[in-house]
């Protein structure tokens, strides 16, 4: 049933949120030049996937999990992407795809080795990674991976059409800080 929802729900976001997603990325030129930021994922069975969001780094910067980035990479644009979350809307075509979920654990790199094995440990990556998850509306972040994911566990085995819901009126409510950078 989920997974019904994430397809409605995407496609509806992608057509309703059109103009939105085209004025980002016309002001995203302005700002970098390339306001689409792609990046491999894992996913689902540890499958890697392309990750689709808009950019809000400068090009230059190390790819690297967003608390090891410096909050100096950040753009102007990209500053307010993050603080409005904005930058996940790109998202809805992975979740369209089926890559990823609405709500689920948000996926990681294959350079985070500590995620990746306490995540493997817990059976997380037998869900599709979600935009959104209760580790986001909870502040807690890939800084901490053994909390992450056991935050992570505990959503997927308490995972109902009702905490679905919640957790997606949480997010575009704006609880959660999102993901950290280093200062």
């Amino acid at each position: 049933m989920i997974r019904l929802f994430d397809i409605v729900f995407s496609l509806f976001g992608l057509i309703l949120g059109f103009p939105l997603l085209l004025f980002i990325y016309i002001a995203g030129l302005f700002d970098t030049g390339s306001p689409l930021f792609r990046q491999v994922r894992v996913g689902r069975y540890r499958q890697p996937f392309t990750l689709v969001k808009f950019r809000t780094m400068k090009v230059e910067t190390a790819s690297v999990a967003s608390h090891l980035a410096s909050a100096a990479s950040i753009t102007w644009l990209g500053r307010f992407l993050r603080r409005t979350k904005l930058d996940e809307l790109p998202q809805l075509w992975n979740v369209l795809k089926g890559e990823m979920s609405l709500v689920g654990p948000r996926p990681n790199l294959f350079n985070q080795d500590e995620l990746i094995a306490e995540r493997e440990l817990l059976g997380v990556y037998n869900a599709r990674p979600g935009i959104t998850g209760m580790a986001q509306v909870s502040d807690i972040d890939m800084s901490t991976p053994k909390l992450l994911a056991e935050t992570d566990a505990l959503m997927l085995r308490e995972l109902t059409l009702l905490l679905y819901f919640k957790l997606l009126i949480q997010t575009v409510l704006g609880k959660g800080s999102g993901d950290r950078v280093a200062r």
